[in-house]
């Protein structure tokens, strides 16, 4: 059983995925980073110095900020961060869509390669069956 599984952990298929997951986790990290600390702070500077991480909605009390909320326990929506969350999923999304198609891409150009032709063997009995028609 341990052999079995030892086999089955190092088939390439189980370790691309590990690498990829391991690659996917850090680049979420980097993207996570690119929209909360570079694109975030100049667009709530545009939008008048709003600041995302910290947009709530008070369901219960009145807090100032989002950490004076969650310190007091208060029932809040953090709508602030949920943006966050969806330009980073569409950051990733769009990344995902360009890898696809450039896979795509080189896949069609291999199916539209012309097959090789027949081979040193294959033409060698190409060969004998045509002699043997014509021996008939």
């Amino acid at each position: 059983m341990l052999r079995e599984f030892k086999e089955f952990a190092m088939r390439g298929n189980v370790v691309d995925l590990a690498i990829g997951v391991i690659i996917g986790a850090a680049f979420g990290k980097i993207v996570t980073s690119l929209v909360n600390d570079v694109l975030m702070p100049p667009i709530g500077l545009l939008l008048g110095n709003v600041d995302f991480s910290n947009l709530f909605l008070n369901l219960k009390g009145s807090y100032e900020t989002v950490d004076a909320a969650t310190t007091a326990g208060a029932p809040i929506v953090k709508y602030g961060l949920f943006i966050n969350t969806v330009i980073d999923f569409v950051i990733v999304a769009f990344v995902i869509f360009l890898v696809v198609k450039g896979i795509n891409r080189l896949k069609k150009k291999q199916e539209a390669a012309p097959p090789p032709g027949p081979s040193t063997q294959e033409k060698l009995l190409m060969e004998i069956r045509d002699a043997l028609r014509a021996q008939r």
